[in-house]
């Protein structure tokens, strides 16, 4: 069972709810269900699509999106795509003359999912993609999303616009570091390891008189030492470094 699948058998509230209001494109449409999937995301409920449902531009748009999420659920008016919601946020680009909570899309994925763990039924509104949501509809929401832009180019398309919700909707349920490193079958070096490659290091130093000052021997060693222990070699690494030691000494015993 997919990702999107067992969100739904699990339930019906386990998700907030999509509502794409009066869409004109069914490119957008399929865009929206691919950016709702990578999301997460599976609920989509769609009020009045301009060139009706099924569409296959959508189909072709969404890359097997719309294959994979429950059945797309087709309303004739935004209040009847709602009637069963408790909370219901609106997304939108302008200031509006509506006195009613405005906030990131982040804070609101936060606020959604603690209100979704409180049983709640909740659907995030976007709207045509010329006008966006009319005060109307506006009016029918509790809260405000609103993405911060450029505020001399703030344009979105549908697809974008549910991609940076759904977003950062997901950051909350995959869990992933926010840095990672990976090192296939190498592990950080011991620090037996890494004190044999430096002693090493400094005693090949030494010998070559890199330390020409001795009262700062000390010093410059240690900032050396911090260098390397600050880039956190692996065991083949120190390996690598071990080879290239080697390779420096034979080249200046040749000299010799």
């Amino acid at each position: 069972m997919n990702y999107a699948a067992k969100l739904f058998s699990m339930s019906d509230n386990a998700e907030p709810i999509i509502v794409l209001v009066n869409p004109q494109m069914g490119e957008n449409i399929g865009a929206t269900a691919r950016a709702m999937l990578n999301c997460g995301l599976s609920r989509l409920r769609i009020v009045n699509p301009r060139d009706g449902w099924p569409n296959e531009r959508a189909n072709a748009m969404s890359a097997g999106a719309l294959d994979r999420i429950p059945p797309v659920e087709i309303f004739d008016t935004l209040t009847a795509a709602i009637a069963d919601c408790q909370t219901i946020y609106a997304t939108t680009a302008r200031s509006r003359d509506l006195v009613k909570p405005v906030m990131t899309a982040r804070s609101a994925s936060i606020k959604i999912h603690r209100e979704i763990k409180e049983g709640q039924k909740v659907a995030i509104l976007f709207g045509a993609e010329r006008s966006g949501l009319t005060n109307e509809e506006i009016m029918l929401a509790h809260k405000l999303i609103t993405i911060p832009l450029n505020p001399d180019f703030s344009s979105l398309n549908l697809g974008q616009s549910v991609l940076l919700v759904s977003y950062e909707w997901s950051q909350n349920i995959f869990d992933a570091p926010d840095i990672t490193l990976p090192m296939g079958k190498s592990l950080p070096a011991s620090t037996q390891l890494f004190n044999t490659f430096f002693d090493r290091l400094d005693q090949a130093l030494d010998l070559g008189g890199f330390y020409r000052v001795p009262e700062m021997k000390d010093i410059i060693s240690r900032n050396i030492r911090s260098f390397f222990s600050r880039a956190h070699p692996t065991d083949q690494e120190i390996n690598t470094l071990h080879g290239i030691i080697t390779t420096l000494l034979g080249t200046h015993d040749k000299k010799n």
